[in-house]
């Protein structure tokens, strides 16, 4: 039961967002997205009844991976998700919608503070130094993306703070793994799928912004912009043969997701045919490389090839 696979809640609570946004359009049956969300909600329980099973029968197997420079990054998806949740269950009922957010917001702020107190605290080698660092920084960045419209007084404050820690950590973190990448050696294959994330700050930075300035201006357009080239950049590294399936590819779910969700506001924002298109296409291949995610996840699952996968890696 690998800490990353909450990352397939991110990737698919992130696709029935945005199944919402092209609902909008009446290009798209509004059903068959909502029942994705309600999909994400069930992975989601699973996940945690499985992670607490194993907190409860092999606990040192938990505190590994959170001592492990690299997988410890991965327990912000546990708060992301819980965010994304909250989005996903606004219109079902309002009460619940906003106390999961404060906890999803509560525990996001806890791990993000922590995670980056071990990434300071102490000397790590250079080549684990993976786009997988950028999610507890992107993670704080989700806040204010699925809690600009809190009743709550000071909802507005957090999400300023949770927009400054994520844009500025995300910013210092980029940097420092386009220099890993340049300088050493190149990821190994079954990692390749996380280059994705990379392209995650931005996508979710658009959505932040826009959500606390109510607008698309030039620092929006950039951000989204951006995001777009560098899914065009990384994406013949990711998509390509002879990287093995493994939960690892979940990591594509969620930068996709934020992508096609992002088109769809930036479309509409603009109101061009050209953008309504595009956000249409790249929001037929997230929804594609999402479900072949899904099913191949499920057979290995299914099969009892999970547990072997992860051990071989």
């Amino acid at each position: 039961m690998p800490i990353h696979l909450f990352a397939s809640v991110m990737g698919i609570a992130g696709l029935s967002l945005a199944w919402r946004e092209a609902a909008k359009g009446a290009l798209f049956n509004g059903v068959i997205g909502e029942t994705i969300g309600w999909v994400a909600v069930a992975v989601f329980v699973a996940l945690v009844a499985g992670y607490g099973m194993k907190f409860i029968l092999h606990p040192g197997a938990i505190v590994a991976e959170y001592s492990d420079p690299v997988m410890n990054s991965f327990f912000a998806t546990i708060g992301i998700g819980i965010l994304l949740l909250s989005s996903f269950l606004r219109p079902y009922n309002a009460t619940l919608a906003q106390t999961t957010w404060v906890a999803g917001t509560v525990l996001t702020f806890v791990t993000a503070y922590a995670v980056m107190q071990r990434f300071l605290g102490r000397q790590h080698r250079g080549e684990d130094t993976l786009p997988a660092l950028l999610i507890p920084g992107v993670a704080t960045l989700d806040i204010t993306v699925t809690g600009s419209d809190m009743p709550y007084s000071w909802a507005h404050e957090v999400n300023m703070l949770a927009f400054a820690v994520g844009s500025v950590l995300a910013g210092v973190l980029i940097v420092l793994i386009f220099s890993r990448l340049r300088h050493h050696e190149a990821l190994p294959m079954r990692m390749r799928p996380s280059l994705l994330i990379v392209s995650a700050p931005f996508a979710v930075g658009f959505l932040a912004y826009t959500n606390l300035t109510g607008q698309v201006d030039i620092f929006a357009s950039s951000l989204f912009y951006f995001a777009f080239f560098l899914l065009l950049v990384l994406a013949p590294k990711v998509f390509r043969s002879g990287i093995p399936f493994s939960v690892n590819w979940w990591a594509i779910g969620f930068p996709l997701a934020a992508f096609s969700i992002a088109a769809f506001r930036y479309s509409s924002a603009v109101g061009t045919l050209p953008l309504k298109v595009f956000a249409i296409a790249v929001f037929a291949f997230s929804a594609g490389a999402i479900a072949v995610l899904f099913v191949r996840t499920l057979m290995i699952i299914s099969s009892g090839q999970l547990f072997r996968l992860e051990n071989s890696q």
